[in-house]
């Protein structure tokens, strides 16, 4: 199905913008059609009060008194009833969190500032995390958008700070960050929860395959999504260990059979894991036709691994949400973490981490036919031969353009080890994108003194990305004329890498914009595109809104690949972004760019 993309539209001084929705205005029913409205419980009839026994018996004056329970005089009954009821423990205001500074990473970490949205309209942003279309072009654009959703900043001023958190931990769900949305959300008082953050934070606890953190939220539960509201609170009654009411509460969903088997069966399972339950629960699989949230959490969270074809059948974000699970083992996790890190939610040295350990835990005299192996061999091997023997039978393993960027990042320490040299420059353009990719742009640039030894092919590959990555380009020769043979020998359609590469050269200063006119115009490049996305991001980026531009430049990178992603976009992002503080994070993009065209 084709979808359009990056068409903005304003109106008035109110911005309204179409972006292609994948996403809705507010987060889906978590469960399938078939979780229909719980059925209305009849009201009970009051339980009439017992009525004190009455006596007659002698008290020491000898008159005749009334007496209640167990002989007690009405005023001791009285006494004896008193409870001593501990005063409501009161939040000081100190204690109370702000909801309009919500965030884990501090700003002068992630260099967004302490005013990152400026003067931007809250709901116009919300409008655009929430039309965003997840996974983007590029790892680094993903890194660069979860450091601006992370960040600690003032919300906007026109949208209730709580509706805000959950905007932006809704879209970081949808991008695979699951770890991220729960940390977002946790910075909340339920106290200040609005609807949407009831929603969103339910989301976060199928995510994190976390049913426990359903438990504070029950109550807005029975309001925002009754459809789940008598599971969560049968499963919260295990949890807490009273496995009496869980049961009932179980066996009261199944008489009413308003809810898909697999959906109960799954709850009940939960149920199941509490104390004192002792309730068995199979769970069959075979009738199940797709993998939801409510599927996939509460599996994970009791151990299950759904069946393969379900999560092949599931979306790369959804697979980024299974690799950080604790409750799986390392082998579990390994193929969802190559497609975590190859979105950018895993870093390259979490990946390494996890084929330590699968490594550790590998009978010895299996390592030799295990891709464990390979990944030491290709870092710590005593003969150059093994090490580039390793790294070609890795990069050989990847499927598709995900798990080939997961491979380089995993490959990127290797590369480090690596000294550069122009006998290797069939290898060199992977070494080098693996530097890139891990983020090692001053061991990449120790490649510019070799480059033009190489012949054509791959010289124009390693001098192109370094020319975009590397810290400075002392080395390497910027001119016209280079890039002229650059752009001659340019066999990609529609010369897309030739376009990729002057705009980010432009956009990052390296040469003058209108020096990459002249060459737009003289090889039909189109740099010179316009669109609202451009006028917006531009604005953007001249009043110094840091993480504005960050958003802009996402939606600007909604595509399958950079393939898709026009020459003009790069510019205007880079040039952005560089002017607000992320010139690392610009020079990674531009050479990702080239790395994956």
């Amino acid at each position: 199905m084709h979808r359009p993309r990056n068409k903005l539209l304003m109106a008035g001084a109110a911005m309204a913008i179409a972006i292609p929705a994948l996403a809705q205005d507010r987060p889906e029913s978590i469960l399938p059609p078939g979780f229909g409205e719980p059925a209305v419980s009849p009201t009970p009839s009051p339980t009439p009060s017992p009525s004190p026994t009455v006596s007659a018996g002698p008290s020491e004056s000898g008159t005749v008194v009334e007496t209640g329970p167990a002989g007690l005089t009405p005023q001791e009954a009285a006494d004896a009833m008193v409870v001593e009821i501990a005063p409501p423990i009161e939040m000081p205001d100190g204690a109370r969190r702000d909801p309009a500074m919500v965030g884990p990473l501090p700003a002068e970490q992630t260099g967004f500032g302490t005013n990152p949205w400026g003067a931007s309209s809250g709901k116009f942003l919300s409008v655009l995390m929430r039309r965003t279309d997840t996974p983007l072009a590029s790892r680094w654009g993903h890194i660069l958008l979860r450091n601006a959703l992370l960040t600690n900043a003032a919300a906007p001023s026109d949208v209730n700070p709580a509706d805000w958190v959950a905007e932006r931990a809704w879209l970081l769900i949808r991008m695979g960050e699951a770890d991220g949305a729960r940390m977002l959300v946790s910075g909340l008082d339920v106290d200040d929860y609005t609807p949407k953050a009831f929603q969103v934070s339910v989301q976060s606890a199928l995510a994190n395959a976390d049913p426990s953190a359903l438990c504070p939220l029950e109550e807005g539960l029975r309001k925002v999504e009754r459809g789940i509201a008598p599971l969560a609170r049968a499963m919260c009654a295990s949890l807490s260990g009273d496995s009496a009411v869980a049961a009932s509460d179980i066996e009261a969903a199944r008489r009413r059979g308003r809810f898909d088997p697999i959906d109960l069966v799954l709850a009940d399972k939960v149920v199941g894991a509490g104390a004192d339950t002792a309730r068995s629960v199979t769970v069959e699989w075979e009738s199940v036709k797709r993998l939801n949230a409510w599927r996939f959490g509460l599996a994970t969270a009791t151990g299950m691994v759904p069946p393969i074809a379900l999560m092949n059948a599931a979306s790369p974000q959804v697979r980024a949400w299974q690799a950080r699970a604790p409750v799986l083992s390392a082998e579990q996790r390994l193929a969802s973490a190559r497609i975590a890190t190859g979105l950018g939610v895993f870093s390259s040295q979490a990946l390494i981490d996890l084929y330590a350990e699968i490594y550790d835990l590998t009978d010895p005299s299996d390592l030799g036919q295990s891709d464990a192996w390979q990944v030491r061999l290709a870092v710590a091997g005593k003969k150059l031969e093994d090490k580039i023997g390793a790294i070609r039978k890795l990069l050989g393993l990847a499927k598709g353009s995900i798990e080939r960027e997961a491979t380089r990042a995993l490959l990127a320490r290797a590369a480090v080890r690596i000294v550069p040299d122009e006998e290797l420059q069939e290898i060199a353009p992977e070494l080098i994108s693996a530097l890139l990719a891990g983020g090692f742009d001053r061991e990449a640039a120790r490649w510019a003194r070799v480059v033009d030894d190489m012949d054509d092919q791959f010289s124009d590959r390693c001098w192109a990305m370094l020319a975009l990555g590397a810290p400075t380009t002392q080395e390497l020769d910027l001119g016209g004329g280079r890039l002229g043979s650059f752009i001659s020998r340019d066999e990609s359609k529609g010369k897309q890498r030739s376009a990729l590469l002057v705009a980010g050269l432009a956009g990052l200063g390296r040469i003058s914009t209108s020096a990459a006119g002249q060459l737009s115009q003289r090889h039909g490049l189109g740099l010179g595109g316009k669109s609202e996305w451009t006028r917006i991001i531009d604005g953007a980026s001249m009043r110094r809104q840091a993480g504005t531009v960050a958003l802009l430049a996402a939606v600007g990178m909604q595509a399958p690949g950079f393939e898709s992603v026009p020459g003009y976009h790069l510019f205007h992002l880079t040039t952005a972004l560089s002017r607000n503080g992320q010139v690392f994070a610009a020079r990674m993009i531009a050479a990702e760019a080239l790395s994956r065209t």
